[in-house]
């Protein structure tokens, strides 16, 4: 049994043949329709979330399958004082796998260790995000049709943006992988991931602080929002929170093919007058995280389609 707490529980070999299959079932969904009959997915939420939880439950209802499962800790028996533990031990008598979202980091690690059914690390505090860089990653190989020799902008909270953090670790072990990271004094990288990750496996990454000066270099820009969630007083957050906003003149600054991916939900960072640029691939990126969740779920409950 396997679960997924990080993007790096995969090798390189593993996410090619997960990619493989989400491509797949891209194009051939009626394939898939009955893959999972008769198997449960619960999703458990600890935190508020769109896009995450219901391309979960779409994926399952796409495969066949059925769920369950609550959508913050208020709806759960967290609110009466159960622990992370408890709860994964109830949930494996109920389901054959579990999607967890939780604000502490480590919580679904902690799941995984007292589960009997695959757990999948949907997003943990600041710490990783694994199924959304499995979905940034199937967005850039569709789009571009490569992982390697591309030069990537991160852009906004790189402090607390734990979609960041995945993609990083990620992405550097494919060829040629440069980072430019834009971003406020205040929500720069952690030294630990320039330090560990970057410097140490000899990452190109330069630090700027205006959007403008990294336009056009830019393969890929992957724009995040400042997360009001994340900060200890409301005062940081007004004052960094419209710090970027992507429009139509940064975007005149760009390569005709440069990509632009966001996570969601975008507050201001990105303006709507840029939602009609064929460049604009956060809403296809959406649509790729079901895909690639389905192949996720596939590959977790070991389910095989000729």
């Amino acid at each position: 049994m396997r679960h997924l707490m990080s993007p790096m529980d995969f090798s390189v070999e593993e996410l090619d043949k997960l990619l493989s299959l989400a491509n797949d079932i891209e194009h051939h969904p009626e394939k898939y329709a009955h893959a999972c009959d008769g198997k449960k997915l619960a999703t458990c939420f600890y935190e508020p979330s769109t896009r995450t939880r219901l391309s979960f439950e779409a994926a399952m209802l796409n495969l066949g399958g059925s769920i369950l499962g609550f959508s913050s800790a208020d709806s759960s028996s967290a609110a009466k004082g159960e622990s992370v533990s408890d709860t994964i031990r109830v949930i494996s008598c109920y389901a054959d796998i579990c999607a967890m979202r939780h604000p502490k980091e480590g919580a679904p690690l902690v799941a995984s260790q007292k589960s009997t059914i695959p757990v999948i690390n949907a997003g943990d505090g600041g710490h990783q995000h694994p199924t959304q860089t499995l979905t940034d990653l199937l967005t850039i190989h569709s789009l571009k049709g490569h992982l390697g020799d591309l030069t990537i902008g991160l852009c906004g909270d790189l402090k607390f943006g734990r979609t960041v953090h995945s993609l990083i670790h990620a992405l550097i072990r494919y060829p040629n992988i440069r980072f430019v990271l834009i971003s406020p004094e205040e929500l720069r990288v952690p030294s630990y991931i320039r330090e560990e990750v970057l410097t140490q496996h000899n990452i190109p990454y330069q630090e700027v602080e205006r959007l403008e000066d990294a336009m056009a270099d830019l393969d890929i820009l992957y724009m995040t929002r400042v997360q009001k969630e994340r900060f200890f007083n409301e005062e940081d957050y007004v004052r960094m929170k419209d710090f970027y906003i992507l429009d139509k003149a940064k975007m005149a600054l760009a390569k005709e093919d440069m990509l632009v991916l966001h996570p969601l939900p975008r507050v201001n960072e990105i303006s709507v007058e840029v939602d009609d640029d064929p460049r604009a691939a956060y809403f296809k990126q959406a649509q790729y995280g079901v895909y690639v969740r389905m192949a996720l779920i596939l590959t977790l409950l070991e389910v095989e389609v000729c």
